[in-house]
């Protein structure tokens, strides 16, 4: 079994004494966790969610996908937050970088997003593409009644069922909601669409191992089962206190660096097809972390592109940072640098050398500096880019994310702090039942 290699040998050198002493609350931490008797227990049901993914489940999310696919030059997925993010990062990182400039193939149809953002141009451009084409929606929400994703399914809904008519577009939505309750889950009941269930019991940022991922990957064309299989061996590899286990031994490392004054964790990867996977890795650890004054800011860089941006602040800038590097061990593909006989550019020296090994003496090169210049550093190794590794990579960083969010003493699966801003804008929207807040705020903006 190939796994994901830790190392944190040019982290703990700059937080030694606290690293040790985190040696037993972590391993509470864990216990805590796995006993499920710590706070927001009740939405601890992606712990064990890899091992608990049936054939059959996995053999009817492929058949659903494979209609879509059939029947459709685009699906677009309409969720936001966990509700998109984990199925871009699997997608973008399994698929062609160049794979949006390809026209869609039969049976390989292009999967978009919508619902993530409240972009007039954007929603407006979207329609524009789809107009005349074969599209299927998936819509993704618990309550169906989230702004962002309703606006968007109403608009493409509407969009569909006028190209299609009612009868074809229902075998054309597929909607991933509450399994009882809700605006959704009233809708495609009455409507007939497909359904899929979201647990009650799994957090969206914590939902891409439920249909709300595997769903939007499948019909991308990635082998699910494949991604469940690497989850599930990563589970059993941290589901047990151990100086082996690399979720621990992470969790333990960044709440040791925070406690001596490192703030900010970067993510880094020098593979492009990962930044969306540090998009959802930053919610992940943003949402579950930032609370009652606490909580490592996440922030993610894309080198070696932003070491010609950011690499400067990294490295000369606040010592209040460490970073977290990704590194893919090998390549699909293997592009060596041609001998040039004017050789002009000055890279001949670079000759029959393959691009990831010149990838790879910049990655070694960069922690070398960093580190010299005060940037803590963990390195995670994973073999490849393949679905096995990264539902390992997404199992570790989840079961890790549950273990520090107990270290340091928040509850890392509630997020009461994203209710405020739509408080506000409900008000400012006048939203039936919130004419107090909307006088209230009437009253502020004056």
């Amino acid at each position: 079994m190939k796994t994901i290699d830790l190392n944190i040998q040019d982290a703990v050198y700059f937080a030694e004494k606290e690293y040790k002493n985190l040696d037993a609350p972590s391993t509470a931490a864990l216990t805590t966790l796995e006993e499920e008797s710590g706070a927001g227990n009740d939405f601890l049901g992606w712990q064990k969610l890899p091992s608990e993914i049936s054939a059959e489940l996995i053999g009817r999310i492929n058949k659903t996908a494979e209609r879509l696919r059939e029947n459709c030059d685009y699906v677009v997925c309409i969720g936001i937050g966990g509700s998109y993010l984990g199925a871009k990062a699997v997608i973008t990182a399994l698929s062609d970088n160049f794979a949006d400039m390809y026209a869609p193939a039969p049976k390989e149809p292009k999967v978009l997003y919508a619902g993530q953002n409240i972009g007039e141009e954007y929603i407006g451009e979207l329609q524009k593409l789809l107009t005349g084409k074969r599209f299927g929606i998936i819509v993704i929400s618990k309550s169906g009644t989230t702004t962002e994703p309703a606006i968007a399914f109403r608009i493409l809904k509407d969009m569909l069922v006028k190209a299609v008519g009612a009868d074809k577009a229902k075998e054309l939505i597929v909607a991933i909601t509450d399994a009882n309750k809700g605006a959704l889950r009233t809708m495609a009941d009455k409507e007939g669409f497909e359904t899929y269930v979201i647990p009650d019991n799994v957090g969206g940022r914590f939902s891409v191992l439920t249909p709300v991922g595997l769903l939007p990957i499948a019909v991308a064309g990635h082998d699910i089962e494949k991604l469940v299989n690497g989850a599930r061996d990563m589970q059993r590899t941290t589901e047990h206190p151990s100086p082996e286990n690399p979720a621990q031994i992470y969790a333990r490392m960044r709440n040791a660096l925070y406690n001596s004054g490192k703030k900010i964790e970067i993510l880094v990867n020098y593979n492009p097809k990962l930044h969306y996977f540090a998009e959802w890795w930053k919610q992940l650890y943003g949402e579950s972390e930032g609370k009652d004054g606490k909580g490592i800011f996440p922030a993610s860089v894309d080198l070696t592109t932003d070491l010609h941006s950011m690499g400067q602040w990294i490295q000369d800038g606040e010592r209040t940072i460490f970073e977290t590097v990704i590194s893919v061990r090998k390549p699909a593909i293997s592009v060596r640098v041609p001998e040039n006989a004017e050789n002009l550019d000055g890279i001949n020296y670079l000759a029959g050398k393959g691009v990831d090994e010149v990838n790879k003496m910049a990655e070694l090169g960069t922690k070398i500096a960093h580190v010299e210049g005060g940037v803590p550093n963990i390195r995670i190794e994973i073999p490849a880019l393949d679905e096995y590794s990264l539902g390992q990579l997404i199992y570790f960083f989840e079961k890790a994310c549950g273990i520090s969010g107990y270290m340091l003493g928040v509850n890392p699966f509630n997020q009461p702090g994203v209710e405020a801003y739509k408080k506000n804008m409900f008000a400012l929207l006048n939203k039936p039942g919130y004419e107090a807040e909307s006088a209230a705020i009437q009253a502020k903006i004056k």
